[in-house]
């Protein structure tokens, strides 16, 4: 049987289109993706509250694919430190191949069933931790190998594929199966399939590091200030939360490095006057 990522294309004679009607085309299939991913939100809810159980206790979230799903998944876990203050190790990407395969395909990375679970093991996985194994097609033997040992092992296993019926769908405790359709390309995986991916893991991280408490009212209190746009709006945040000038803002997140702190000092100074 023909899995749905890698059935033929809605559209055919690509070569033939113009500029416009390629993008066109595109578009049209992009469209789709967030109503897919809509319907699979009571599945990505479970998981969320039953991985935020683990992590208020200390345990880690670890994200581990191949190719286009282990990228998204290192752009999702690279992006928690800078934006909610927690540390590298709290949010873990994990690909085929290593570091290299970010930017470069490494041949047959993704093949090796028992890489993935050894790759984890120089993490410590541990039974507090989560493993979300991401994969387009749900087969990728990498990630299959690593999901059904967590399993063995009493670790909490999501996963991420656009294949319903697929090996990660069926074995994962806690699939997240957006069902997005052929693509735009037959087989090329890294558009509407990569896009309902990175969708779902925005969500994960996002709805986990809210629930922890890394966010006020709308804000990111917890965020690093790594460069001159994020300085500026750490110091809007900060006036608008206590009554204080510009410089005085700034002062204030130099000594203490985070809107949260900031705030928090002002406040305990105040309170002994």
């Amino acid at each position: 049987m023909i899995r749905i990522t890698e059935s033929s294309s809605n559209h055919d004679h690509l070569e033939t289109m113009s500029t416009a009607g390629l993008l066109h085309g595109i578009n049209s299939e992009d469209a789709k993706v967030a109503s897919a991913v809509a319907l699979v939100i009571p599945h990505i809810e479970a998981f969320v509250d039953a991985c935020y159980t683990r992590m208020s206790k200390g345990g880690r979230l670890f994200y581990l694919g191949a190719g286009t799903s282990g990228r998204l998944g290192i752009v999702d876990a690279s992006e928690c430190p800078p934006t909610f203050g927690v540390s590298h190790g709290v949010v873990i990407g994990i690909i085929a191949g290593g570091d290299t395969a970010i930017r470069k395909a490494v041949e047959f990375a993704e093949d090796d069933e028992k890489q993935g679970w050894i790759d984890l093991m120089n993490h410590k996985i541990n039974e507090l931790d989560t493993l979300v194994g991401i994969a387009a097609s749900g087969t990728t033997p990498y990630v299959m190998g690593a999901i059904r040992t967590a399993n063995d092992a009493g670790i909490l296993t999501g996963g991420i594929t656009c294949n319903p019926g697929s090996p990660l769908a069926q074995e994962s405790s806690f699939p997240m199966v957006p069902v997005v359709g052929p693509e735009f390309v037959t087989g090329s995986t890294r558009m509407k399939s990569g896009t309902a991916q990175k969708l779902v893991l925005n969500m994960i991280s996002t709805a986990l590091m809210i629930k922890l408490g890394h966010v006020k009212g709308n804000k990111m209190v917890d965020m690093q200030l790594s460069n001159e746009k994020l300085v500026q709006r750490a110091i809007r945040m900060v006036r608008e939360e206590i009554p204080v000038t510009e410089a005085e803002a700034n002062a204030l997140l130099n000594e203490h490095k985070s809107v949260r702190s900031s705030v928090n000092a002002y406040h305990l100074k105040n309170l002994h006057k």
